[in-house]
C-alpha cells in the first residue's frame, strides 16, 4: 500500500499479547512470593514423583534384614525401617503415589463437579432443587466418615482410592461451580446464545464452561493439596492403599510401633507431606487471589499495592484522555 507521494504506508505493528497461562506465571513470581516458593515446592515432588524409577537409590522394596533399623548414614540417607528397606528410596516412591492420587482424584472430582453442579445450575427448575437436595444429604455427613465407611466395604487399591476420593471431593465441589454458572447464565451473550438457536449443550459448553475456567483452576489447584491429605489419613488409619504401597500415609502407619527407639520412621514422611501441602494451599490461594477480581482490587491483604494502584490509574486516565 502506498500513499499519494508514492512512497509506503507505514506498517502497523500488532502487539502480541502473552498467552492465558504465561501471564499467569508472570503475575504470580512478581505479585506472590509465598505462591511461587509453592510452586517451587510442587515442581520438586512432582518430578520426584515421575522420575522416581531414576533417582531411588535402592529399589522401593529391597530388603536388608541386616540392617534394619539403621540411623541415618552415607549408604541409607534417611536411614533404614523394620525391614532393612532404605527409608528415602521409599519416602521418593511416595512422593508418586502422592501425586497419581492428587492428580487423579482432583481431575475425577472437577469433572463430577461439573456434570452436577453445572448441569444443575444451567437447568434451574426441579431439577436443580432434586439435585441438590441430593447433595445437601450427601454434604449433611462429615466427608472423612463417609471415606472410612466406603473403604471397609471396597478393595484397597490405589484406582479404588483415587475413584472414591475424586467422587466424593466432586460431590462437595459442585454448589461453587453451580453458583458460577448461575452467574454467567444471566449475561446477555448467553441469552443471545439461546436465542439464535443454540441448543442448551452447546451453550453451555462453548459459552458457560469456559467463562468459569478461573474458578475451576482455583478447585483444582486447591483439591491436590486436600485429596493428598485424605489418602494419607485413611492409610494411616489402616483404611487407605495396602502395606505394599509405600504412600506416605502407609509409612507414618507402619512406623507407630517404632516412634520411641526410631522416631525417623514418622519424621521425614510426615515432613514430606506437610511441605506438599503447605505448597498445594500457598499455590492454589495466590492463584485464587490472581484469578479473583474481588481479592485483586479489594481490601485488606489481597489488595494491590499502592504502587500497582497507581499504575493502574495512570492506565485509566491515559486511556480515557486518547
Amino acid at each position: 500500500m502506498t500513499t499519494k507521494n508514492g512512497n509506503a504506508a507505514p506498517v502497523k505493528r500488532v502487539e502480541k499479547h502473552p498467552g492465558f497461562f504465561f501471564d499467569l506465571l508472570k503475575r504470580l513470581v512478581l505479585e506472590k512470593p509465598l505462591g511461587t516458593f509453592g510452586l517451587g515446592i510442587i515442581i520438586i515432588f512432582f518430578a520426584g514423583g515421575i522420575f522416581s524409577k531414576f533417582i531411588m537409590p535402592f529399589g522401593m522394596g529391597q530388603i536388608h534384614l541386616l540392617e534394619r533399623l539403621q540411623n541415618p548414614s552415607s549408604k541409607y540417607l534417611l536411614g533404614t525401617d523394620e525391614l532393612g528397606r532404605d527409608e528415602l528410596s521409599r519416602l521418593i516412591y511416595g512422593a508418586r503415589i502422592s501425586m497419581e492420587v492428587g492428580l487423579g482424584a482432583t481431575a475425577l472430582g472437577t469433572v463430577v463437579s461439573i456434570l452436577i453442579g453445572a448441569t444443575s445450575g444451567f437447568l434451574g427448575g426441579k431439577v436443580d432443587m432434586i439435585v441438590q437436595r441430593f447433595v445437601d444429604v450427601y454434604m449433611s455427613i462429615p466427608n472423612f466418615v463417609i471415606l472410612l465407611t466406603i473403604m471397609t466395604i471396597l478393595p484397597r487399591n490405589l484406582i479404588v482410592m483415587i475413584m472414591v476420593l475424586g467422587i466424593g471431593g466432586g460431590i462437595w465441589g459442585t454448589r461453587l461451580i453451580r453458583s458460577a454458572v448461575i452467574a454467567i447464565k444471566s449475561y446477555t451473550y448467553v441469552s443471545a446464545s439461546e436465542a439464535i438457536g443454540s441448543s442448551p449443550v452447546r451453550t453451555l459448553l462453548v459459552h458457560i464452561i469456559p467463562n468459569i475456567m478461573p474458578t475451576l483452576i482455583i478447585t483444582f489447584t486447591l483439591g491436590i493439596g486436600q485429596n493428598i491429605l485424605a489418602e494419607a489419613g485413611l492409610s494411616f488409619l489402616g483404611f487407605g492403599l495396602p502395606p505394599g504401597i509405600p504412600s506416605w500415609g502407609v509409612l507414618i502407619n507402619s512406623s507407630q510401633a517404632y516412634l520411641q527407639t526410631d522416631p525417623q520412621l514418622a519424621l521425614w514422611p510426615g515432613v514430606a507431606l506437610s511441605l506438599s501441602v503447605f505448597g498445594m494451599n500457598m499455590f492454589g490461594d495466590s492463584i485464587r487471589d490472581l484469578l479473583d477480581p474481588r481479592l485483586r482490587g479489594g481490601v485488606g491483604r489481597y489488595s494491590l499495592s499502592d504502587k500497582k494502584l497507581q499504575q493502574l490509574k495512570e492506565n485509566l486516565s491515559a486511556k480515557a484522555n486518547k
